[in-house]
């Protein structure tokens, strides 16, 4: 198994799965205790619109979904807040516009059309040194924006009206984490693709939350989740050879049945 450490690949994904459970297992506990994960489904849904037009445009597809999917937030925010439009409706228009406009783009990029698989399904074995450099960087400003911001971000999230007695900006506040967790989604596309990331940022959340209610512990169990089923899934799908984003969300969900009956069990005999 060590000889794997020899190949470039396999350490960039490494580092990589290392970097984004990290990022994960802090957002992704702001979005199951503010229960934003249809939000987040929207937002990963619509940056497919910015890959089409990074393809189309010629620059780094995964560039062009950062810059969508920090509009979309930001948009379906301000439509849920400051419209008539609900949120249920505004989330359901960015997502079906994301993907509207992903498709058309890249059926009007000339040559042959690019393979999507790695962006709808993930290959983490496919990172580059730049995709590792933008999780490192992504990962690094969402440890020190909950480190700064720790308590104004519970009272933003769990009790508004108090934050707002405390002259705090609550709007502003939440556009800034709505644009941390558009970042974050897009940092993943690459470990699990368009269609299975917001697993990434809800199973590992969910399993935590079995044993703890507290916030901050939700936080650092769940990064270890994510990290033994990134791993374990990584190896997984690299002697079985299947896909690897796939095997890793597939090993996240057997740790949570694994968890799941051991409280049971627990509950009951102890």
């Amino acid at each position: 198994m060590f000889e794997l450490f020899t190949y470039h690949f396999f350490t960039n994904a490494l580092l990589t799965a290392v970097l984004t459970r990290i990022s994960c297992g802090i957002i992704g506990t702001y979005i199951v205790s503010k229960r934003l994960v249809f939000i987040s489904g929207g937002i990963t849904h619509t940056s497919f619109g910015g890959i089409g037009m990074g393809y189309f445009l010629g620059m780094n597809p995964i560039l062009g979904a950062a810059i969508f999917s920090i509009l979309s937030a930001l948009g379906i925010e301000y439509m849920a807040k400051k419209t008539e439009v609900r949120e249920d409706s505004a989330i359901a228009i960015m997502w079906s516009f994301g993907m509207a406009v992903g498709i058309i783009f890249i059926f009007l990029t000339p040559g042959y059309a690019p393979n999507l698989m790695t962006y709808l399904f993930g290959s983490i074995l496919t990172v580059t040194n730049l995709d590792l450099i933008l999780s490192f960087g992504v990962t690094l400003l969402v440890i020190a924006f909950f480190l700064f911001f720790y308590k104004t971000i519970l009272y933003v999230s769990f009790d508004p009206d108090f934050a707002k007695a405390k002259q705090i900006k609550v709007d502003l506040m939440n556009y800034l984490l709505m644009t941390l967790v558009a970042l974050t989604i897009v940092m993943n596309i690459k470990v699990a693709g368009i269609i299975l990331i917001i697993s990434l940022l809800t199973i590992p959340q969910a399993a935590a939350n079995l044993f703890y209610k507290d916030f901050k512990k939700i936080i650092f169990l769940s990064i270890l989740i994510g990290l033994i089923g990134s791993i374990m899934g990584l190896l997984l799908s690299y002697y079985i050879n299947i896909p690897s984003g796939a095997t890793i969300i597939f090993t996240l969900v057997l740790i949570f049945l694994i968890l799941r009956l051991f409280r049971s069990i627990k509950n009951r005999f102890l």
